[in-house]
């Protein structure tokens, strides 16, 4: 790992969390190194001279990692030109390689055929991995809106950003009829069975919702079911901010009335299909469907995941059907809750059994209502670092010093939130902001 200057803009964070918690030095040290460790380690450049963001120990960029890994310095962004920029140029970045290959979810730096390039899918020089996730199209969406509420900027929603756009509104609206429409199909030989699709490659069969289907989960993780609830909230959200931006930006009536109808049949899915009557909680969410009444009662540790609804955008962070789903999650109900002698929170089937992801408990942090709540989850946080001063992926509920992935800069950035957020801090337009006021 390589080590940069400070600069002030975020020396202002550093010491805002220092004045907020001056008796808790370890949390001071690990949010420095934590808040630093995307700009520092991650952060390169293109040959074209825009930013391409590694995602720790895997020299690809995600466009969810890199999202959320930059998501922190939108509030460096507020009064830094030069960190604007850089978050600018990612956003391009981004949705040039959308209109590269929209189905896929990771990039190289430049086309170098390198990652999983014997799938059984059109792979591409330039593509590291084409898992298709409806999330990692939301998030250069979301990265864009948040940037121009931060800095009131508009010049990022370029011509790339609008034809990233449209290809991200065809690939959802082919996806809405996968049976029958949909060009996708995925498979990678002689691997456990969560890193393909079954059925050729098509993934279980599914039948119209109105909801858009996702070949994978953001845990890189095949779906069970191809209606993946929180990443078609997500879509919802994000196209909410499409109209926003095509209002403001575009004025493209017939744009407008194609994000309408797609987002109004999205959320007709979810209310219809997603919404289900569990037998202890009542009504609640339902992780994944098919729409012929199958469905799978759980939650992820990664984000997008029914846990962070309200904080993506969907719905009220004290709406009675995310309360019960809430409950649900941080329950034995769940088959990825876990309960340690050292922690308790969400895991995932990505990592080991009895393993937490500092990911959820993050996110169970933000989400979280009381202040006991969120004290309580920082402690976790800060006293089961494995002695490295970081965040991980996994987590051993019991023994914190056995931890997946040392270097991880998601789970660095959203801790990094988290922390802010706690010291009055948050990404302006973002529903954690918007939920202070």
């Amino acid at each position: 790992m390589t080590t940069k200057n400070v600069p002030k803009s975020f020396q202002k964070m550093i010491d805002r969390v220092a004045e907020v918690f001056p008796e808790h030095e370890k949390l001071q040290e690990m949010f420095q190194q934590c808040f630093l460790n995307t700009y520092a380690t991650t952060l390169t450049e293109t040959k074209e001279g825009l930013p391409f963001v590694i995602t720790g120990d895997i020299p690809a960029m995600w466009l969810r990692d890199s999202t959320s890994q930059i998501r922190p310095y939108l509030m460096v962004a507020e009064d830094d030109p030069e960190m604007a920029a850089v978050i600018a140029g990612l956003v391009k970045q981004q949705m040039r390689f959308v209109q590269l290959d929209p189905y896929a979810n990771a990039f190289n730096q430049e086309a170098n055929g390198k990652g999983f390039q014997a799938d059984k899918t059109e792979m591409s020089p330039h593509v590291w991995e084409r898992k298709y996730e409806i999330d990692s199209l939301c998030y250069p969406i979301q990265l864009g809106y948040l940037l121009w509420q931060s800095t009131g900027s508009l010049a990022h929603f370029d011509t790339d950003f609008r034809h990233g756009v449209a290809a991200i509104l065809d690939v959802w609206k082919t996806e809405q009829r996968h049976e029958t429409e949909s060009p996708y199909s995925f498979e990678r030989e002689d691997v456990r069975q969560s890193d393909t699709l079954n059925r050729d490659g098509k993934g279980t069969e599914v039948t119209y919702t109105g909801m858009t289907w996702s070949g994978f989960r953001p845990s890189d993780d095949a779906c069970l079911y191809g209606y993946l609830v929180p990443s078609n909230m997500f879509a919802v959200v994000a196209l909410g901010y499409l109209e926003e931006i095509n209002a403001v930006c575009w004025n493209d009536a017939n744009l407008a009335t194609e994000i309408a109808t797609l987002k109004t049949e999205m959320e007709q899915g979810i209310q219809d299909f997603a919404v289900q009557e569990h037998p202890y909680y009542g009504e609640m969410y339902a992780y994944e469907v098919d729409g012929t009444g199958r469905k799978n009662f759980m939650d992820d540790a990664n984000v997008p995941s029914l846990l962070a609804a309200p904080y993506l955008g969907f719905g009220d962070f004290t709406d009675p059907k995310y309360l019960a789903t809430r409950q649900f999650i941080l329950s034995r109900e769940n088959p990825f809750y876990v309960e340690g002698s050292q922690l308790m929170g969400i895991g995932s089937p990505h990592t080991p059994d009895h393993y937490v992801w500092p990911i959820a408990l993050s996110v169970q942090g933000m989400t979280a209502t009381n202040l006991s709540e969120k004290l309580a989850i920082l402690e976790m946080l800060t006293t089961t670092d494995g002695g490295t001063g970081f965040m991980h992926e996994g987590v051993n509920a019991s023994n914190h010093n056995e931890y997946t992935r040392e270097w991880f800069a998601w789970s660095n950035a959203m801790f990094s939130e988290f922390v802010l957020s706690l010291c009055g801090i948050y990404v302006k337009g973002s529903p954690l902001a918007n939920n202070t006021k």
